[in-house]
């Protein structure tokens, strides 16, 4: 599943997932699942027929992630793979960062982040002017919105409605790669 917030020149989207095979990091080997949310860019294109067309609309390049996962095999609640990436380099994300605070209250952490909009682009070394002059107002003021979002997808994630392993046979790894990296989801 996945929700789309635009504002005028950012976004948030998310959504839920789940890992087979995560980044390689030393006590978390096993598949994790849970709800990835990302700060975007975002544009309304232009008109391209009458003035009744619907018009086009752009999810483009991520400014921030954070990820709200836990380890399958775990303690649901456990929130033991929570982490977000400040810095994003094109479509890359940088490396997970662990927060104390995130994994204890991961959905105030959430609400707090996301009423500083001008604090994230600049964390992640955003240029300025990326977001519009009304973008930080309104994504604050629709920031419990998009928290209660993220809480229902988790209950749902919990719950095995969402974040589950794809259907099928894993495909191959990719040539130099020992396992192929699976994962479900729209992020």
């Amino acid at each position: 599943m996945l929700y789309v917030f635009a504002f005028d020149r950012v976004g948030v989207v998310v959504g839920d997932l789940y890992f087979v095979d995560p980044e390689p990091i030393k006590g978390q080997e096993s598949p994790e699942h849970g709800v990835r949310l990302e700060l975007r860019a975002v544009e309304q294109g232009t008109l391209v027929d009458s003035v009744y067309a619907a018009y086009p609309v752009a999810v483009d390049r991520p400014f921030w992630r954070a990820d709200f996962l836990e380890s399958v095999d775990g303690k649901p609640g456990s929130f033991d793979r929570t982490h977000h990436h400040p810095v994003f380099t094109g479509w890359d994300p940088g490396e997970r960062v662990f927060v104390r605070e995130l994994s204890a209250d991961p959905l105030g952490w959430l609400g707090d982040r996301l009423a500083d909009l001008d604090g994230l682009l600049s964390a992640g070394g955003v240029a300025p002017g990326t977001a519009g002059p009304l973008d930080a107002a309104e994504l604050r003021r629709a920031a419990p919105e998009i928290v209660d979002a993220t809480r229902r997808l988790l209950d749902r994630v919990r719950a095995g409605e969402l974040g589950n392993p794809p259907e099928g046979d894993p495909p191959a790894p990719a040539e130099g790669q020992l396992q192929a990296l699976v994962r479900s989801g729209w992020l």
